[in-house]
C-alpha cells in the first residue's frame, strides 16, 4: 500500500505498508514552510523528538534521516501495540493525532512549566511557533499565565468578512455563564501590545488578532492534550465554520430563489385559456 494524504492543506503524509513486512508501517510527515521568526531544529519544532518519543514509546522508531521531501519519517511496529482493545484504539488516535504532538510539542512545554507555575528554560519572552505555511502564532510564557495570540489571515475576502464576524461573535459566546471556567478570549483588530517586537510580516492580517489567556487551571489534571489540540487546531476550527456559515447562506438563497421562481410561475396567466376565451367571444355592430 503507498498512501497520500493532505491535512488541513497545510501537511501532507506518506503511509507506506508492504505484504513482506506485515507489522511495519512507514509514515512519513511533510510540515508547512516555516516562517523566519519561528525555532526549527533539523526540520522539526523545538521538543518534537522528545513529544514522539513520550507519546509512541517503544512502538515507534523515528528514521534518520527522514525520507526526501519530508521533515519525519516514522516506522510503526504493529506486533508492540498494546493487547487490551481499547488502549490500542487510544493509541491508534495518537498516531492519527501525531500533526498534534509534533507541532503542538512547544506549546506543551510552554504550558507543562504552566501548570508549575515555573517559566520553561530557555525560552524568550515571545515565542513564534509554526501555525499555517509562513504563518506563525504567538506564545508569551509567564509563570502565572501563558498568552496565546493568533494572527488571523484569509485569501478570500468572502471568508475575511465571515471570519470577522464569527470571531467577534466567538468573543461574546464566551461571557455566557456556562463559560466562566474557560480561558478568556479577546478579538482585536490591531496587534496586541503583548506582540511588541515582533515582525512586521507577521503581524500583517486582514480579520484581527485572536488573543486567549490560559492559566494553571486550564492544564491541571488530563486537560493538558484537550487545550494543546485546541489550540493547535484553532485556524482549522474558525476556517470549518467559516464554510459551513458560507454554504448555509448558499443553500438558503438557492432556496429563497427557487421560491421565487414558484410564485412568479404561479402568476403567470394561462394562455391557453385565455386565447379560447377571447376566440368565443363575438360582437355585434351597431348603426
Amino acid at each position: 500500500m503507498d498512501c497520500h494524504s493532505v491535512e488541513f492543506d497545510d501537511i501532507r503524509y506518506h503511509i507506506q505498508f508492504s505484504v513482506r513486512d506485515p507489522h511495519s508501517i512507514l509514515l512519513s510527515m511533510s510540515l508547512p514552510t516555516p516562517p523566519p521568526e519561528t525555532i526549527f531544529f533539523d526540520g522539526l519544532p523545538f521538543g518534537a523528538i522528545e513529544a514522539i518519543k513520550a507519546a509512541y514509546g517503544g512502538a515507534v522508531q523515528i528514521l534518520d534521516p527522514p525520507k526526501d521531501g519530508y521533515n519525519l519519517t516514522m516506522k510503526l511496529n504493529l506486533s508492540k501495540l498494546p493487547p487490551d482493545e481499547g488502549q490500542r484504539y487510544a493509541f491508534l488516535v495518537k498516531v492519527a493525532s501525531v500533526r498534534e504532538v509534533v507541532l503542538g510539542a512547544p506549546l506543551r512545554i510552554v504550558l507543562k512549566h504552566l501548570a508549575s507555575k515555573t517559566v520553561a528554560p530557555d525560552v524568550d519572552r515571545l515565542v513564534a511557533l509554526l501555525h499555517r505555511p509562513k504563518e506563525s502564532f504567538f506564545v508569551i510564557p509567564q509563570p502565572e499565565k501563558v498568552t496565546v495570540i493568533f494572527p488571523m489571515r484569509f485569501r478570500d475576502p468572502v471568508d475575511t468578512v465571515l471570519a470577522t464576524s464569527f470571531l467577534q461573535e466567538f468573543v461574546e459566546a464566551r461571557r455566557a455563564a456556562g463559560l466562566n471556567t474557560a480561558p478568556s478570549c479577546l478579538w482585536s483588530p490591531s496587534p496586541p501590545t503583548e506582540l511588541k517586537g515582533a515582525p512586521d510580516q507577521a503581524l500583517s492580517v486582514n480579520a484581527g488578532f485572536v488573543t486567549f489567556v490560559i492559566f494553571p487551571r486550564h492544564v491541571e489534571g488530563g486537560k493538558l492534550d484537550k487545550i494543546v489540540w485546541n489550540l493547535s487546531t484553532f485556524h482549522a476550527y474558525v476556517s470549518y465554520h467559516v464554510k459551513c456559515s458560507e454554504g448555509f447562506m448558499h443553500t438558503r438563497m438557492r432556496r429563497r430563489v427557487e421560491s421565487l421562481i414558484q410564485a412568479l410561475d404561479r402568476a403567470k396567466p394561462d394562455l391557453e385559456k385565455t386565447k379560447k376565451t377571447s376566440q368565443s367571444r363575438s360582437f355585434k355592430r351597431l348603426g
